[in-house]
């Protein structure tokens, strides 16, 4: 009669511990913590329950708390084992989708990149925006204020301008931030009494705190005229390698008021040395639908550009990168049928 009594109490005690596995598996760390305490709570009761047993079921008694305790253990040991290796796999996932340490906190982050842009203001390699040039803009044929009477649409043509120069600055540094060799960068006659300085304040958030220089001066007589560089369209010459020991000089000129040779006249009246992009080198126009060809770039697309050689010593990528499909050329090599038609000779606007 006993053996039977035992072989159902079994039954019952496996039934039970097939139930708390499934309760387990909804678990989190603190409900196991505290089911486990619980149970111990549940062995002391049933020892005491035991005491008042007879001599074979106490035995029997003890032994079975016992297997259920190791049993639960077993459960609670395989689940924290089941979340680390889930964390573990989180963390990887994130670790390769955006190649960031997850361990680092924010704070960590920010300081890390400040102390690369440091290092990048004595090390790295340096380039201005010449922010000289804002009188150049909205100067269109046919539009002046005193001929047409037009002052309060002309102020706000040129205020559209400034803004997008403004947001160029700020996608700029935004890439600059997130280089691994970042570039020094230097935004020179900028006054901060100036309409696009206000402009730069009310769109970019932290603009006053950002890691670059400003100053009044004229990059022309901020360096030495040997060591500057000025990137310009009308230049004969291809841009071939960034050199730590030379300044690299872009116009802060927007899409809509690009002037022939504004930049190059201005670099040749200093007698500084200029360059281009080698887009003629690399990439072709490539005939489309909408026969749509762009040949101006923006500030923040020559710098992605700079930056992506910089770090990858590979034009084609580095073009590829800041010119895009939509205007009209690509890399040589993405042609597959046909012969594309020719870049103009020192015709493409690398810089805006």
């Amino acid at each position: 009669m006993d053996w039977k009594l035992e072989g159902s109490a079994q039954k019952t005690d496996s039934h039970e511990l097939q139930e708390q596995e499934v309760i387990l598996e909804d678990m989190g760390e603190d409900s196991i913590s505290e089911s486990f305490r619980l149970l111990q709570i549940d062995v002391e009761c049933e020892h005491r329950e035991g005491d008042m047993l007879p001599t074979g079921s106490t035995v029997w008694c003890s032994k079975n708390v016992q297997r259920k305790q190791r049993h639960w253990e077993k459960i609670v040991a395989a689940k924290k084992s089941k979340r680390k290796q889930e964390k573990e796999r989180r963390k990887a996932n994130r670790v390769e989708n955006s190649g960031i340490c997850p361990q680092h906190s924010k704070r960590f982050l920010r300081s890390l990149t400040k102390e690369r842009l440091l290092e990048a203001k004595h090390s790295g390699p340096r380039l201005c925006i010449d922010l000289s040039m804002t009188h150049h803009m909205s100067k269109k044929e046919g539009f002046h204020p005193r001929v047409l009477g037009m002052a309060e649409e002309y102020t706000l043509d040129i205020g559209q301008e400034l803004s997008r120069l403004a947001g160029q600055i700020r996608r700029l540094y935004g890439s600059n931030k997130k280089a691994s060799r970042p570039f020094w960068i230097y935004l020179t006659g900028f006054t901060t009494d100036s309409p696009l300085y206000e402009e730069c304040l009310r769109m970019n958030d932290g603009f006053s705190s950002y890691l670059l220089d400003i100053t009044e001066e004229d990059c022309f007589s901020l360096f030495p005229l040997d060591t500057l560089v000025y990137l310009t369209p009308d230049s004969e010459h291809a841009l071939e390698d960034i050199d730590l020991n030379q300044v690299y000089i872009l116009g802060g000129l927007v899409d809509e008021s690009i002037q022939k040779k504004v930049t190059f006249q201005k670099a040749r009246e200093h007698s500084v040395k200029t360059v281009r992009l080698p887009i003629q080198e690399y990439m072709v126009r490539h005939q489309n639908g909408k026969n749509y060809h762009s040949e101006i770039l923006a500030i923040n697309q020559v710098f992605d550009i700079l930056s992506t050689y910089f770090e990858t010593q590979n034009w084609p990528e580095a073009l590829k990168k800041g010119v895009s499909s939509r205007k009209g050329y690509v890399l040589q090599n993405s042609v597959d049928d046909g012969q594309p038609e020719k870049l103009p000779e020192a015709k493409l606007l690398e810089v805006s």
